[in-house]
């Protein structure tokens, strides 16, 4: 694979990257969040707003892995016992299904449930990297920062969901640990447009004070 860089066409300028120092990262496309029946919708939201972007999410896997491009799947999802879910968290809200309660797809956000599994379009294949992460940054409890560093990981391309949870916590937590981002705009959703629209422009304003932004259709064309 060719470290020389790929240039894509983004906000707030172009954003080079190396292949072989590159992973694609994404975030939380489990069951629990875009299907029915599962906690995003025991919190009243519409699950079909993050259904929408799984063919672009397809697409670019399939490009990725076509290159040879390391790949990284996190879930967020915690012990059978709860021991890591703080009752901060788990009490927050009035959700009809609570972490840890059993839903229509086994325990909500418990590994190895039905529901904490990533979707079959997006399921990852040998050889790729599946990182269940307590929180919502995918380096907090987890051994990520290592995973990446030690494989001379330097630029990390973001898709899934939420944008403005999951996504641009693992966005800022990947930006003070020295990483480029790149957060690929029709490959991430929320359950709110507006937040969604919102993160974007704080993510690439400032000359990119997070991280950059794009169209997954300029990241198609820098691998072709």
């Amino acid at each position: 694979m060719s470290s020389s860089p790929r240039s894509v066409h983004a906000q707030p300028f172009d954003f080079a990257f190396p292949l072989a120092h590159s992973a694609l990262v994404i975030i939380d496309m489990q069951r629990d969040f875009v299907e029915p029946g599962g906690f995003g919708a025991s919190l009243g939201n519409d699950v079909s707003l993050l259904q929408a972007i799984v063919p672009a999410c397809q697409t670019v896997l399939a490009a990725w892995r076509s290159h040879g491009g390391c790949v990284l799947h996190t879930r967020e999802s915690h012990r059978a016992d709860l021991s890591d879910c703080p009752p901060a968290k788990r009490t927050r809200g009035n959700p009809a299904l609570r972490i840890g309660d059993l839903g229509p797809m086994g325990r909500i956000l418990v590994a190895g449930e039905p529901g904490n599994q990533i979707i079959d379009a997006l399921a990852p294949q040998a050889g790729e990297w599946v990182v269940d992460k307590p929180g919502k940054g995918m380096f907090y409890g987890t051994d990520v920062h290592a995973l990446l560093t030690q494989n001379r990981i330097s630029h990390l391309l973001f898709m899934g969901v939420t944008t403005e949870v999951c996504v641009q916590t693992s966005m800022r937590e990947a930006n003070d640990r020295g990483f480029e981002c790149l957060l690929l705009t029709d490959c991430t959703e929320s359950y709110f447009p507006q937040f969604k629209s919102a993160t974007i422009a704080m993510v690439h304003a400032q000359g990119g004070i997070v991280g950059w932004t794009a169209h997954s259709q300029a990241l198609l064309s820098a691998l072709s």
